[in-house]
C-alpha cells in the first residue's frame, strides 16, 4: 500500500475484524500527525452510531477541545454512509481520502454525494487508488459470515 495513512486506518479495520465487527477503519490527520483513529464499535456498544468515522470525530474533537475540526483530515476505508458524511461537514473536515467504495450504503459518490450538497462546509473528497485492501478486507468478512450460517 502506498498510502502511510491510509495503512493506519486499515490497521483499525482489521482491529475490527478481529472483533467480529464490520471491517472498517478511520484516523483523522492534523499536521501531518495521526491525532486519532477507530474502527467500527456497532456489535459491542448495541449502538447504531458507533461507525469508525464518528467515533474518530469524537476522538479528535476531544484531543483538539474543539467540535470544529478545522484543517483535519480523515482517512477512511470503506465510503461514509449518510450518518458519516453529514458528520464529516459539521465537524468542519477538510478532506476525507476513501479506500473503497460502498455501492449499498455509500454517500460520498455511490447511492448519493452528501458532500456534494451546498452546506456552511464543503468538505473535500478522494477516492485512493489501488488500496485494494480496503475492499478485500470487507469481502473476507462478509464471505465469513456467510460461511458461518
Amino acid at each position: 500500500m502506498k498510502n502511510k495513512f491510509m495503512e493506519k486506518a486499515l490497521e483499525q479495520a482489521k482491529k475490527a475484524y478481529e472483533k467480529d465487527e464490520v471491517p472498517v477503519g478511520a484516523i483523522i490527520v492534523k499536521d501531518d500527525k495521526i491525532i486519532a483513529k477507530a474502527h467500527n464499535l456497532r456489535e459491542k456498544t448495541n449502538s447504531s452510531l458507533a461507525h469508525a468515522e464518528i467515533l474518530c470525530i469524537k476522538k479528535a474533537c476531544n484531543k483538539l477541545k474543539s467540535w470544529r475540526l478545522d484543517g483535519c483530515d480523515m482517512y477512511v476505508t470503506l465510503e461514509p454512509c449518510a450518518m458519516c458524511a453529514g458528520a464529516l461537514s459539521q465537524a468542519r473536515i477538510n478532506k476525507v481520502y476513501i479506500g473503497a467504495k460502498d455501492n449499498k450504503n455509500g454517500c460520498v459518490g455511490s447511492i448519493a454525494n452528501i458532500l456534494d450538497i451546498k452546506t456552511t462546509h464543503k468538505v473535500k473528497y478522494e477516492y485512493l487508488e489501488d488500496i485494494d485492501e480496503c475492499s478485500t478486507i470487507l469481502s473476507d468478512f462478509f464471505k465469513k459470515l456467510r460461511n458461518k450460517k
